[in-house]
C-alpha cells in the first residue's frame, strides 16, 4: 500500500518531465503533503507561499488564465474553508484550470485533532458551480483521477487522505468521471461509499456475509459529476441504501444519493458518517470507532437497518 499524498506527488513528478504546463504551489506544508519530492525533482516547478491560503489559490488561478496548469497543495481544511472565498470567485467562478489537493482529509489526521479535520469539504466544494469534486477509494484510482484532471479543462478538488488505504483497483484502473462503480455484487442491501471509506465498507460486506447477509457496495469516487441514471439503475430492486463516508452525513454522500433517489427511485436512505459535531484528537483507530466508521462498527449498523 502507498499513501495518496506520495501517488500524487510520484504522479506529477511523472507527468511533468512531459507538460510544461504543470506547477505545484505549497501552502508551507510540504514535508506533510509530499509537495516536497516535487520540489526536490524539479525545483523549477515548485512554488513555496506560505501560509497564506487565500493568497495561493488567488495566484494559481492568475497563473491558469495564462496557461499555466497549477496543482494547489494544502491540508484539506484550509483549502476549503480558510479559502472558501477565492476558491469560489477566481477558481470555480471563472472556471479556472486550477488542481486542487485537499491532504490530510477527514477525520484520520493523525493526532493533529479537531482543527485539522475536514469532514465538511465536500458539501463545500460540491455546492459550487463548475467545480469537478473527486475522491479516489486508494492509490491506483488515485494515480487515474491525477492523469485525467490534467487533461480536463477546469477546477477540480481531489480529496487525500493521509495515510495509505487498501487496495480496491488493480494498477490499470480507468476512472470515468460521473460513473458509479460496483466494487461488490450482492442482493440483500446495496451500500454506497466513497474516498478511503470504500475499503473498510468492503472489510464490512465481509463480516455481513459471515453472517449470510449478501451486500453489494458500490464507489462513488466522483462525487461531481454523477451519472444520475446509472447509479438508480445500480440500485434498482433494493429498498434499503446505507451510505458510508468519512465525512459529516449534512451535505455529504448520503445527501447526494439521497437526493437523486428522491428525484428519480425513492428508496430509504440510512447515511452513516459523522454527526453534526466536531471531531477530537485521537489515534486513527479509536476515531473510526468512535464515530461507527470501522468495519465492525458499519456492520453492526447494517444488521440493525436490516432487523
Amino acid at each position: 500500500m502507498k499513501a495518496m499524498r506520495v501517488v500524487w506527488a510520484e504522479t506529477l513528478i511523472e507527468l511533468a518531465k512531459d507538460d510544461e504546463r504543470l506547477v505545484v504551489l505549497d501552502g508551507d506544508l510540504a514535508n506533510s503533503t509530499m509537495a516536497s519530492m516535487v520540489d526536490a525533482a524539479c525545483p523549477d516547478r515548485f512554488i513555496e507561499m506560505g501560509i497564506a491560503e487565500q493568497n495561493l489559490v488567488g495566484a494559481a488561478a492568475g497563473m491558469a488564465h495564462t496557461g499555466f496548469v497549477p496543482w494547489v497543495s494544502s491540508f484539506a481544511v484550509f483549502l476549503t474553508h480558510r479559502a472558501a472565498d477565492p476558491l469560489r470567485m477566481l477558481v470555480a467562478q471563472t472556471r479556472a484550470n486550477v488542481k486542487i489537493a485537499g491532504a490530510y482529509s477527514g477525520m484520520l489526521t493523525g493526532v493533529t485533532g479537531k482543527s485539522h479535520q475536514d469532514v465538511q469539504d465536500l458539501a463545500i466544494v460540491r455546492a459550487m458551480p463548475e467545480m469537478t469534486v473527486l475522491a479516489p477509494a486508494d492509490e491506483h484510482e488515485c494515480r487515474a483521477m491525477i492523469c485525467w484532471a490534467m487533461e480536463y479543462q477546469g477546477p477540480v478538488y481531489l480529496r487525500l487522505a493521509r495515510d495509505p488505504s487498501p487496495a480496491v483497483f488493480d494498477p490499470g484502473y480507468r476512472f470515468v468521471p460521473g460513473a458509479p462503480v460496483r466494487v461488490r455484487g450482492g442482493s440483500d442491501i446495496a451500500l454506497i461509499s466513497t474516498g478511503v471509506q470504500t475499503p473498510r465498507t468492503l472489510a464490512a460486506a465481509e463480516r455481513l456475509a459471515a453472517d449470510g447477509i449478501d451486500a453489494a457496495v458500490i464507489h462513488l469516487g466522483s462525487i461531481k459529476p454523477l451519472e444520475e441514471a446509472a447509479l438508480v439503475e445500480e440500485l434498482a430492486g433494493f429498498d434499503t441504501v446505507v451510505t458510508t463516508e468519512e465525512h459529516s452525513v449534512i451535505g455529504g454522500l448520503g445527501g447526494l444519493v439521497a437526493e437523486v433517489l428522491s428525484a428519480h427511485a425513492p428508496a430509504r436512505v440510512v447515511r452513516i458518517g459523522v454527526d453534526d459535531e466536531f471531531g477530537e484528537s485521537a489515534p486513527n483507530e479509536f476515531l473510526l470507532e468512535r464515530y461507527g466508521l470501522s468495519p465492525t462498527r458499519v456492520a453492526e449498523r447494517v444488521r440493525e437497518v436490516l432487523a
